[in-house]
């Protein structure tokens, strides 16, 4: 399978930003055996969506449980695809703590997302607490299969994200992230048999154009999720270089 890097710009952004970085991007190389994606704020999809066109693949950060009905500030699954959009992130960790977001109704928005067509990128992730009790394997695969209930496997990404690594410059050694990758891997083709070995499975938390060759050098990692390092367009496609290397 292609290598997956998704850029999750959170809520930064401009339309300043957009126009800029299509101009740098458009002065770099073309990237191959690599999938680019970029996840903007919400008001900004259909610029991004306008400036990169054929250049880069548009996601947008988070989706509703409710396919339509009175549902105030709620953006449902199917308005993102008529916007574009090819990838939903769901059940980020900021999500996850900021809004109370359960197992459950991660669930329910990913099974929403791929009715939609959209390609659901569901977030797991433990906390440090939780890591340095040698708990990370039991948290993740809980909440890995709690967040897949009746979830379909097709078109399913799923990203681990240790909540330590996310914006505090730490990252998961090379050895943490493949092996807990592995775990997914296999807890994937227990509950879904022969399909779950064909799932991506990305990795996020403090992914630099430093640390992306080593991470992408590991077995069992697909792709990377990246945060700050893709508000620079130099800087995300180092990274997504990075991941079209190791998919060489």
């Amino acid at each position: 399978m292609a290598g997956l890097v998704i850029a999750n710009w959170k809520m930064h952004g401009s339309l300043a930003l957009i126009e800029e970085f299509s101009q740098q991007w458009r002065g770099l190389p073309q990237l191959s055996e690599v999938d680019a994606v970029l996840c903007p704020p919400t008001p900004y999809l259909v610029a991004v969506g306008e400036a990169f066109e054929g250049l880069l693949l548009l996601g947008a950060q988070n989706c509703a449980e409710q396919v339509e009905g009175a549902f105030t500030g709620e953006v449902a699954s199917q308005m993102l695809a008529e916007m574009g959009c090819k990838y939903v992130i769901i059940g980020h960790s900021e999500r996850r703590s900021l809004h109370r977001e359960s197992d459950a109704q991660v669930a329910i928005k990913a099974r929403t997302a791929n009715a939609a067509g959209l390609n659901p990128v569901v977030c797991v992730g433990e906390a440090l607490e939780q890591r340095e009790a040698g708990q990370q394997d039991a948290v993740v695969s809980e909440q890995l299969l709690g967040s897949l209930a009746q979830v379909p496997c097709d078109n399913l990404v799923v990203a681990y994200e240790p909540i330590w690594a996310i914006g505090t410059g730490r990252t998961a050694s090379p050895v943490q992230a493949d092996d807990m990758h592995g775990v997914i891997r296999q807890r994937l083709q227990e509950h879904f048999g022969a399909a779950g070995s064909e799932i991506p499975i990305i990795y996020g938390g403090s992914v630099k154009p430093e640390n992306a060759g080593v991470l992408f050098g590991c077995d069992n990692i697909d792709g990377a999720l990246v945060g700050g390092a893709s508000l620079e367009a130099k800087s995300f496609w180092q990274i997504a270089s990075a991941a079209s290397a190791g998919r060489a």
